[in-house]
Parts: structure tokens; C-alpha cells; sequence
């Protein structure tokens, strides 16, 4: 009797069907997959904001500043935000506050001024945006 030699194979049936089903799996879930795109500042039409309200203004280079209504824009730290939004409160609980953030800001930026003022309870908070004619 002659001695078995062994094989050298493998057998790659196997992994050749997972790979298929794999790839058909991919196929059918990757055009529902969605990718993250923000460029909030420009919408179609674009509602005007209220004319009494104070305006959040968060520049290109992460400073703040306040515009008020018939007053000229100041910059203002973020301790100084706080102050001058809850003076504005103190005369009038539903004074509306507008957040306009440069282009260029980073969202965070702007999630931090909303945090600050859903902390003080401000109750009237918006994004003001800018319409695409401009």
C-alpha cells in the first residue's frame, strides 16, 4: 500500500460565496447611506427678523458682538453676552434674540451662544440666515 500524500489546497469555495454576498450587501446599502453636508447661511426665501430683536453676531474669527435695535454693534465677551441679554430680558421677557454666525464659523461656535442663552431662559431664540439674492 502506498502512504497518503497530503494536499496543499485550499479550498476558497467558501469564501468566495461570502465575498459575493458581502458585495451585493454593500451595493444595495451604500446609495442610502448619507453624507453631512452644512452650508446653513443661505436659504430661498428667507423670513425677516423680528425688528426689535438683538442680534448675536459671531465673526470669522470666533468674537461675539451685540447689536441691539437702534444701536450700534459692540463686542462683547461671553460674560458680557450674558449680562447684557438678561438686562434686555429684565425690560422685556420676550425680547427675541437672533444668532447670526459668519460663514466660516464653526457650528460649535454657535451651539455654545444657544447653549448660554437657553441657559438664562431666554425663550425667543432664532438663526437668522441669509437669502441666496445677496
Amino acid at each position: 500500500m502506498r502512504p497518503r500524500r497530503l494536499k496543499n489546497e485550499i479550498n476558497v469555495v467558501p469564501y468566495i460565496d461570502v465575498m459575493l454576498v458581502l458585495l451585493v450587501i454593500f451595493m444595495v446599502t451604500a446609495p442610502m447611506m448619507t453624507t453631512a453636508s452644512i452650508d446653513v447661511p443661505s436659504v430661498a426665501k428667507a423670513p425677516q427678523p423680528p425688528a426689535d430683536a438683538l442680534q448675536v453676531l459671531i465673526h470669522a474669527d470666533g468674537s461675539l458682538a451685540l447689536l441691539a435695535p437702534n444701536a450700534n454693534e459692540r463686542t462683547v465677551s461671553r460674560s458680557e453676552l450674558s449680562e447684557a441679554i438678561l438686562a434686555a430680558q429684565e425690560r422685556n421677557p420676550e425680547q427675541a434674540v437672533v444668532i447670526a454666525g459668519h460663514r466660516s464659523v464653526k457650528y460649535e461656535a454657535v451651539l455654545k451662544v444657544m447653549d448660554d442663552l437657553q441657559r438664562q431662559e431666554v425663550k425667543r431664540i432664532g438663526l437668522l440666515v441669509q437669502p441666496t439674492g445677496k
